[in-house]
């Protein structure tokens, strides 16, 4: 039995030969922030909208500047300018324009590329059923996010970049994770890769697109779209829902809209019964009080259930409890004992857990895959992989987290604050390593930041090797920010996934952490290992890195800085 399953192996030829397309696509121009009228005068240049006079029946018609300005920004550069040359029907087309020209593409190859998996068969086609219902619903879940995208551009591209960068790694995430689960049959995982070519492409290049127009666009001082004054209330959260999320756990509890107990004190005994009955798409905050004792049930908060907060009566009281896990058939997308995928969801007071045990290897007790979702004072305990932090923007405050191979792991947007997280014991022969960030675009605004946090041991591990992670993806990025790191810690700090190194497009780095493990003299000479200052590390932070001060709601205390 192997020591660690692996997800997608890093293909180093394959980043070779990225990094030297990007390397030739590099702008001429370096754009200064400094100045507003040098700004102006750039994004003139650049962006202009002076092109070639073209016949629409010309195929051979050269690229408007414009397009290429933009085109040339991307990694795929020819199905940008393939897929956008067509559909320009003026010859005065603005970077906006061009975007979300390039968002309606990608939809219109996901909803073709969708309606491709929908016709598959487990049986007739051979594919594993929970792979490919797996994938179905991945790429319903992408559809959704190109959609969101196109809506929110069409109202104010500038007000709303950081929500589009959010979604648009999201749905990246989405077709990557459909890939990894079919992880082990390289031929049909070469099929699935073929047939998610274009939608990767695609949507690459509109977050390409957005990522550059965000970067011209910077000295301009532009607000967020949830953003109208530092003590404004975003318009996604009412006045009444403050008031609600201000309130204490036991005010919370006692005012709950749904009661859950074993017991029969409440209106359900189950947990999955109160999900559904939860209004779909609800605006106002639904509360569901879960009683303590453990429930053995794997659940699913579907993405119409919104503005869900769940409490229990504490992190050891309130148990939702599983055991599913990959060496008994189930993908590890699959494998969570409780999922969620309705936006604006917080968990207080409440413990999940996977108890299939090491052996199981990728047995997931919590994954997240929604927007703006937070956990606060809750415990994650599993073995590999118990923490599954998909996608999105996530915050997790003062949570208990244990595990051995890769336990927080995904390719969401994630900040862990004041949080205690507890390696454990592994299988005999296995090391410990706590994250495994899978980062596949250099231009996802995900990572994986560790702030304040204790990092301990959960049991004896006096002889067992514990890195800080290792890099599932070649963009992965981590940073351990002012965090207590035990003598548990390896003194080289990072494993790498393959090999003896790890790709240089990674990040990993750690700042003022303190503790007999935080010691940086002998970590791995890797060149993604980087040396950060304090302005470097404030792009970590929960105002920074998830725009925290918009949408994380009273009651749920945060440090926004570093």
């Amino acid at each position: 039995m192997t020591t660690f399953k692996s997800y997608g192996r890093v293909d180093d030829a394959g980043q070779a030969r990225l990094e030297a397309r990007r390397k030739t696509r590099k702008r001429v121009a370096i754009i200064s922030i400094s100045s507003l009228i040098l700004v102006a005068i750039v994004v003139a240049a650049v962006v202009g909208t002076t092109a070639s006079n073209r016949s629409s029946g010309d195929s051979g018609q050269p690229l408007s500047t414009s397009v290429k300005a933009v085109c040339d920004v991307t990694i795929y550069p020819d199905s940008c300018y393939a897929s956008l040359r067509p559909a320009i029907n003026s010859s005065h087309v603005t970077p906006e324009d061009l975007f979300r020209l390039s968002i309606q593409v990608a939809i219109n190859e996901l909803q073709k590329t969708a309606g491709y998996f929908s016709k598959l068969s487990a049986t007739k086609d051979k594919i594993p059923a929970a792979a490919l219902k797996n994938c179905q619903d991945l790429l319903d879940l992408a559809l959704d996010d190109l959609a969101k995208s196109l809506s929110s551009s069409s109202a104010s591209l500038n007000n709303g970049i950081d929500d589009l960068r959010t979604w648009l790694s999201s749905a990246e995430t989405a077709f990557d994770t459909c890939i990894d689960g079919f992880d082990g049959n390289k031929e049909l995982q070469n099929t699935i890769v073929s047939h998610l070519k274009s939608c990767t492409e695609l949507t690459s290049n509109s977050l390409a697109i957005v990522t550059w127009i965000k970067k011209v666009t910077g000295a301009l001082n532009l607000r967020r779209l949830l953003s109208n004054g530092e003590d404004s209330v975003p318009e996604w959260l009412s006045t009444g829902d403050r008031r609600v999320l201000r309130d204490d756990s036991d005010k919370l509890r006692k005012n709950a809209d749904i009661v859950v107990a074993k017991d029969g004190s409440g209106k359900y005994k189950k947990i999955a019964d109160a999900l559904k009955a939860v209004k779909d798409k609800n605006k106002k905050r639904t509360v569901i009080y879960v009683k303590k004792g453990v429930y053995n049930e794997n659940l699913r908060v579907e993405k119409k259930k919104r503005n869900v907060l769940m409490i229990g009566d504490g992190m050891n009281s309130t148990i939702v409890s599983g055991s599913l896990n990959v060496v008994d058939g189930t993908p590890t997308f699959s494998t969570a004992t409780f999922a969620v995928f309705g936006q604006g969801f917080i968990g207080r007071d409440m413990g999940f857990r996977n108890t299939a045990g090491a052996i199981k290897h990728q047995a997931v007790a919590l994954m997240a895959s929604a927007d703006m979702v937070v956990f606060y004072r809750c415990r994650i305990d599993a073995f590999q992989d118990s923490l599954y932090a998909h996608s999105n923007r996530q915050f997790y405050r003062e949570c208990v987290i244990t595990g051995t191979v890769d336990f927080i792991f995904g390719n969401a947007a994630v900040v862990l604050q004041n949080c205690n997280i507890l390696p454990r014991v592994p299988m005999k022969g296995q090391m410990n390593t706590i994250t495994a960030q899978g980062k596949t675009d250099p231009n996802q605004n995900t990572g994986i930041a560790i702030q304040n946090c204790t990092i301990l041991p959960n049991g004896d591990l006096s002889s067992v090797q514990t890195y800080l992670g290792r890099p599932w993806k070649n963009y992965s990025t981590t940073a351990y920010l002012q965090s207590y790191m035990g003598s548990l810690i390896h003194p080289s700090g990072w494993l790498p996934w393959t090999g003896d190194n790890a790709p240089k497009t990674i990040f990993y780095s750690e700042f003022q952490n303190s503790g007999p493990g935080s010691n940086t003299a002998y970590r791995v000479k890797w060149k993604g290992l980087r040396k950060i200052n304090h302005k470097d590390a404030s792009k970590f932070s929960v105002t920074s890195f998830l725009q925290g001060k918009n949408w994380i709601p009273d009651g749920v205390p945060y440090k926004p800085s570093i």
